[in-house]
């Protein structure tokens, strides 16, 4: 069991400094995406499965998406701000 939760601390440690040392957005989120499954492993691990299941759900896929989408809409509205400005 030490073992596993060694591991998983380790996992934790470096997938959250590949979050803090990306540089694009989008591959933030990819890494953040990882973070919070490796969060989930560790919340296992802990022996908390419904906190692991929710971290899973909401920190591996809900909101990463949402970001995502965000990134996405922030882009589109700049390149119909340049698209007016050359106009």
């Amino acid at each position: 069991m030490t073992a596993l939760l060694v591991l998983s601390l380790t996992l934790v440690g470096v997938a959250g400094t590949a979050v803090v040392l990306s540089r694009r957005p989008e591959r933030q989120v990819v890494t953040y995406s990882l973070f919070g499954l490796t969060l989930g492993v560790l919340f296992l691990a802990l022996q908390a499965p419904d906190v692991a299941l929710s971290q899973v759900t909401v920190g591996g896929a809900v909101t990463p998406m949402m970001i995502l989408l965000a990134i996405r809409t922030m882009d589109k509205d700049q390149k119909q701000r340049r698209e007016r400005e050359d106009s």
